[in-house]
């Protein structure tokens, strides 16, 4: 009986281990006047649960540059026709950590003296699945520092006064390359229902 668990232990656990990635390639709006270039990476393991984005940018003075989720994934026109910030609820611009937010609304990355940006960034709101989705959407980086809303204008509550659109990329798949969706993640309630379904379907054969 215990090795039996053991196993339908390891079957869910593989099954509950494969997580979602995306990927994003950002180019300049125009490299004539700042070459910013970059690779992301887009990570959620677990389905609802926390995203992460890694990569390195380069071609940025030295500082801070708003970086944010914009709602389209559309560059026939480069970063212009990405749309606004990534904003479902209809809500005001804030911070990753305010109550009140875009989804789109990551806060700024920093540059270094060699304009170079280091991101690592984890998010409770934005998500890979469901209403959240930010895959198809396009991420930019700004030419100033987003004020997160603490501008008390007009553009801050919108925009963050963070200024020109440098560079961009569209949200797109890596892995894995079947169909994503909320259903894509068994959470582990249900993977508990299925163990012990299993268990009581041997138990009945048992005996």
């Amino acid at each position: 009986m215990s090795r039996m668990v053991v196993v339908l232990l390891a079957a869910v656990t593989a099954i509950t281990a494969e997580e979602m990635v995306a990927v994003v390639r950002l180019t300049a709006q125009d490299a004539t006047v700042k070459n910013v270039t970059g690779n992301l990476k887009i990570v959620q393991s677990v389905a609802n649960g926390p995203v992460t984005i890694t990569g390195t940018i380069r071609g940025l003075t030295e500082g801070l540059h708003g970086f944010h989720v914009h709602e389209k994934g559309d560059m026939s026109n480069g970063c212009l026709s990405t749309g606004a910030h990534f904003n479902p609820e209809n809500v005001t611009h804030g911070a990753p950590e305010d109550t009140v937010r875009h989804v789109g609304d990551l806060g700024n990355i920093q540059a270094n003296s060699d304009g170079e940006a280091i991101v690592n960034i984890t998010d409770n709101i934005i998500s890979l699945t469901g209403s959240n989705s930010i895959l198809g959407r396009t991420i930019v980086v700004h030419s100033g520092e987003d004020d997160l809303g603490k501008g008390n204008t007009t553009a801050s509550s919108s925009t963050g006064n963070a200024g020109d659109r440098l560079a961009c990329g569209i949200i797109g798949i890596e892995s894995p390359t079947g169909s994503w969706s909320s259903g894509s993640f068994i959470t582990p309630s249900i993977s508990t229902l299925v163990i012990f379904f299993l268990i009581a379907a041997y138990q009945h054969l048992k005996y």
